[in-house]
């Protein structure tokens, strides 16, 4: 099998995914998001650099990239023109448009009937400041865009929360306020693949934020069926293949959904489960090409439950 994976720099994913792909007997490249370029007549190809997307049984996302509004279109139409011509794109283009923006994830996650904490995404100052009084004065701040803790903030006291938001409104970004949840300084990360959940660790912070990347400590976990629901629940909403599922619970037990992050990584829940991550991925991204090519459906993408 012939595998793209589409990343921005090399790094240890890259290098991890290469291992797994030699290790089980397939082909893998690199490819490069800011060296796309399509194809219309001709050969109708999707190339970057001298990799022939269009030629690969499966193209494997990694790292997206921040760019223009133009260079972000542009590259989702590209994947979305792959998976029409019989590529299998994992994730699914569509998935990664609903999980990039965390109001939208979000959305699709209480549609799905899951809990997750109250918020609101606005553009004016008096909105930003009026939802940090609604939601109870304790608030995360976050990036519409972005992973691993970066750019997240969490303000208590409104003399705070009026330069944050003066600030945001200034600079024509969105305030993504959302209510804290009290959850003692640790998180639960699960890794969903496919129909299947992979691994999952208990993440426990050095403040409250609990994300590795920020200092947190990895533990593995064996998730509960409730959590394990959750976690595949969670995937199913945002069409993701490959997801990793981040969920608190508050002080009165209850769970909470924070966020889907259809590019997840693996280089702390790895080591910490003894689990080969990216074996697992490049094996199952091989079963799924395999029943597309026998024209059966993924499990965790029947009919019943596309977004």
């Amino acid at each position: 099998m012939k595998i793209v994976a589409l990343i921005e720099k090399e790094g240890w994913m890259a290098r991890d995914l290469r291992r797994a792909a030699a290790l089980t007997g397939h082909e893998m490249q690199t490819a490069r998001w800011s060296d796309l370029r399509g194809r219309v007549g001709g050969d109708d190809a999707v190339r970057a650099g001298d990799v022939n997307l269009s030629a690969a049984d499966a193209v494997l996302l990694r790292t997206i990239r921040i760019g223009t509004f133009e260079q972000v279109f542009f590259r989702l139409d590209v994947l979305h023109r792959l998976e029409a011509s019989g590529v299998a794109v994992i994730n699914p283009p569509r998935s990664i448009e609903v999980s990039v923006d965390k109001y939208v994830a979000l959305a699709h996650l209480r549609e799905a009937g899951l809990r997750t904490p109250d918020t609101v995404a606005c553009q004016k100052y008096r909105d930003a400041l009026d939802a940090f009084d609604e939601l109870g004065g304790d608030v995360v701040i976050k990036p519409l865009f972005g992973s691993e803790g970066f750019g997240i903030g969490r303000v208590s006291e409104r003399v705070m929360a009026q330069r944050a938001f003066s600030q945001l409104e200034r600079m024509g970004a969105i305030a993504y306020v959302q209510q804290f949840v009290p959850h003692g300084r640790e998180d639960y990360r699960v890794f969903v693949l496919g129909d299947r959940v992979l691994a999952a660790i208990r993440r426990h912070g050095v403040d409250w934020r609990s994300n590795v990347a920020l200092g947190g400590r990895p533990e593995p976990l064996e998730p509960s069926g409730a959590l394990a629901s959750i976690a595949l629940r969670s995937a199913r909403a945002c069409g993701t293949l490959v997801a990793g599922v981040d969920v608190v619970f508050d002080r009165a037990g209850r769970p909470f959904v924070l966020e889907v992050n259809a590019i997840p990584g693996w280089k702390a829940l790895a080591p910490a489960t003894g689990i080969d991550v990216a074996r697992a991925v490049i094996e199952y991204v091989a079963q799924r090409v395999g029943a597309r090519d026998e024209g059966m459906t993924d499990p965790l993408l029947s009919a019943d439950d596309r977004c």
